[in-house]
């Protein structure tokens, strides 16, 4: 599942979005990584706007102290179901990850694993569905956190992801205000793998595995 991406230019990314309330303050990133700070779009009366959260959902409950099990990612199938998501989706706390690309390994026979990079043909910046939290800290402050939600994979994607076919939730452009505001029945139904035709994927270097090395676009150039 995806554990890395890449962002776009934070004013293309606003336009891209069609952001009406707020702005985003970030360097072009070739390297998000879990628990950073990741813009991601809400919905505020019945608006877009633009907000900033931590990567990786802390439940209410957790008082702002993150759980020791991964939270980055959340299976659509158990949004209804997972103590650490259900929350958030019955109260409509939806939002969309705003990406340029994302990374997944592929698993090659003899154990070894290799990265690709993954985007979409025909849109340089795109949204993912999401949710979102709220957690009160013991000190009084809160933490705003974020898990982007994960479908089976498409027949692209379980062909570079074979360890485990799934991809993000990629959301199409008419959908963004359905999947923030809309009726959780209809929400769903956006949970769905995109179309294979419409993304490209090629092998990158391992190099991108390595957070001490730099964060620039040598990352993603084809091997």
């Amino acid at each position: 599942m995806c554990g890395r991406y890449i962002l776009a230019q934070a004013a293309a990314a606003e336009r891209a979005m069609g952001i009406a309330r707020g702005h985003w303050d970030y360097l072009r990133r070739f390297r998000v990584l879990p628990t950073e700070q990741v813009p991601v779009v809400v919905e505020a009366a019945g608006e877009r706007c633009a907000t900033q959260m931590r990567w990786g959902l802390v439940p209410w409950w957790r008082h702002g102290v993150p759980l020791q099990a991964s939270t980055i990612n959340a299976t659509a199938e158990r949004l209804e179901s997972a103590p650490s998501y259900r929350d958030a989706w019955r109260r409509g706390q939806r939002c969309i990850f705003v990406m340029g690309g994302f990374y997944e390994p592929h698993l090659n026979a003899d154990g070894s694993r290799e990265p690709f990079f993954v985007q979409l043909a025909e849109r340089e910046v795109f949204g993912v569905a999401g949710l979102w939290e709220r957690s009160r800290r013991a000190d009084g402050g809160e933490l705003l956190s974020c898990t982007l939600v994960t479908v089976p994979a498409n027949t692209l994607l379980a062909e570079v992801h074979n360890e485990k076919p799934r991809m993000p939730a990629i959301l199409a452009q008419p959908d963004y205000d359905l999947w923030l505001s809309g009726p959780p029945e209809r929400a769903r139904v956006l949970l769905r793998a995109y179309p294979a035709e419409s993304m490209r994927a090629w092998q990158v270097s391992r190099r991108v595995n390595n957070p001490r090395l730099a964060d620039d676009e040598r990352l993603i150039e084809p091997l």
